[in-house]
């Protein structure tokens, strides 16, 4: 009986964990997630597009950027994208070491990360666009992978 007691509890914290949700903390001027950072030398969406079209594909650049929160993982909290010229820039947590509370949604934020050039699967759009609570005919239009600038965030300071 002890057994099935111990298994039975493992099993259940398996499932409670396995539902992660993304934090319910405040998002206020000041807060940080992920690494402690500043807002010191750091640069605008725009120069970071600019420094990174000299770039290959895969070759990575550390940075500082500026920018407006326009989406945050529904699910999580794992990943955000910012605002940029050429459309929602997609940041990524880290390793998946942190997350940030869906009310991110609009600051304006510090993002301390590595940014890449990268082509992204359709497979991986589809399974983004689930994460944002897209609907299955929005879904279902993703046909074509993309090109993009990804940044891995080791931390996040909301300006």
């Amino acid at each position: 009986m002890k057994k099935i007691m111990i298994t039975a509890f493992a099993v259940c914290c398996t499932v409670l964990l396995a539902q992660a949700q993304p934090p319910d903390v405040p998002a206020e001027k000041g807060a940080t997630f992920g690494k402690a950072t500043s807002a010191e030398n750091a640069i605008s969406i725009e120069q970071l597009v600019s420094v990174m079209s000299s770039k290959e594909e895969g070759k990575p650049h550390e940075a500082k950027i500026v920018g407006v929160v326009t989406e945050v993982c529904q699910k999580e909290g794992c990943w955000i994208k910012v605002q940029s010229p050429n459309g929602n820039m997609m940041v990524r947590m880290k390793d998946h070491k942190f997350a940030v509370p869906l009310i991110l949604h609009g600051k304006k934020i510090v993002i301390d990360g590595v940014a890449t050039q990268t082509t992204t699967s359709v497979a991986q759009l589809k399974h983004l666009a689930e994460d944002a609570g897209k609907s299955k005919e929005e879904i279902a239009k993703i046909t074509e992978p993309k090109k993009e600038i990804v940044i891995q965030a080791a931390g996040i300071l909301v300006l």
